[in-house]
Order: structure tokens, then sequence, then C-alpha cells
């Protein structure tokens, strides 16, 4: 019964960062189809709405995918690098994929909300170009989702390695 509860938050979270990612890639397509004028590095265009509600969803469904993540995968607590060192090499690759995934997490988020924030109903923007801030948000799901099994996983491992 385990490994089967174990399969389905697997599968529910790549699940929700895949929506993410497609949410994200679907935004940017969206920004795309936009007017807009170029001149050199400078950009004039309208905020698209259905760019900016597609890219909050994937932030949203992002959010949700990491938030799950953390509260089943548990706290492995290491407080200082003798502790990790000295843990089992388990418990080391789980937190490594934490990190990892803390880190793809902030970065794909922030992608996202600047992507979103640029199509803001209020903000018809003039200036430097910023291109592909959704798609970069998108393929960062993608990511989230590897490193979030491998969590996930390694965490698993490392509880029933300890429980022994």
């Amino acid at each position: 019964m385990t490994k089967i509860g174990g399969i389905l938050v697997c599968l529910v979270i790549v699940g929700l960062d895949v929506a993410a990612a497609i949410l994200g890639i679907q935004a940017e397509v969206a920004q795309n189809q936009v007017k807009h004028m170029r001149l050199w590095l400078f950009e004039c265009r309208e905020p698209s709405q259905d760019a900016f509600r597609l890219g909050l969803g994937a932030a949203v469904v992002l959010v949700m995918a990491h938030v799950l993540i953390n509260l089943v995968g548990g706290c492995l607590c290491i407080c200082s690098q003798d502790e990790f060192q000295r843990s089992s090499s388990t418990k080391q690759i789980s937190m490594a994929c934490l990190v990892l995934t803390w880190i793809v997490f902030a970065v794909g988020f922030g992608a996202l909300v600047i992507g979103t924030m640029s199509n803001n109903k209020s903000r018809s923007s003039c200036g430097f170009t910023h291109h592909h801030f959704l798609s970069i948000g998108g393929i960062l799901c993608f990511i989230h989702a590897l490193f979030c099994v491998a969590y996930y996983v390694s965490a698993t491992a490392a509880k029933d390695e300890a429980a022994k």
C-alpha cells in the first residue's frame, strides 16, 4: 500500500508541474499574439489578458506542487556540515534534491511572476525587451517535477533507512 501511495504522490506532483508548465508556455504563446512594435532593443506592446490569466494560473499551480511536495516529503533536518558529512548517502541525496527543488522553484516562480506582471492590464509597456520569461518559467516547471520526484523518493528511502 505504501508503494501505491508513493506512486500516487509522484503522479500528482508531476501532473501539477506539467500543468503549470503547459500553462506557462501557453501564456507565452498568448503574449506573442498581441500587437507590438519593436525597434532594435526597445519594444512597445499591449498587455495580453489571456497571457496574464495563464501565467497567473501557472504560478499558482507551481506553488501548489511545491507546497504539496514539501508537506509529503517531510523534514529531514541536517543542521551542520559535520552532520551532513556523517549522514547516509540517501539522506545527502535527499537534502541535495530538496535544495535544488527550492532553487528551481524560486527561479521558475520568479520568471512566471515577471512574465505575468508584464501582461498586467494596467501596463502598456515600452522599454527593453523582456522575452521568454513565461516559457522559461514553464520549462523550469518540468525541471521542478524531476527534482520533486527525486526528493520524494530519496526522502522516503532515507526515512525507511532510519527506521531500520
